[in-house]
């Protein structure tokens, strides 16, 4: 469902990131780890590598890396 309804938008609610975009980033970014999506949605995958893309997102990205050998699926990629 999501793969379709991001198709040909920038952003998850239109052409600026705005806080939906915030709020898709954690289960997206997860889910990829518990159910890798990437190259099955590309669409989804080329979506989730803008906000990763993002610096305020890379920053979070990075800052919670020490922690997240806490998620039940982590397995070193973080």
């Amino acid at each position: 469902m999501i793969e379709n309804r991001i198709a040909g938008r920038t952003w998850a609610a239109g052409e600026d990131f705005s806080l939906a975009d915030c709020a898709a980033l954690p289960s997206l970014y997860f889910t990829d780890y518990v159910v890798p999506f990437r190259e099955s949605h590309p669409n989804l995958a080329a979506y989730i590598a803008r906000l990763e893309a993002r610096p305020s997102v890379a920053r979070v990205l990075e800052e919670m890396r020490p922690w997240f050998h806490n998620f039940p699926f982590a397995d070193g990629k973080g």
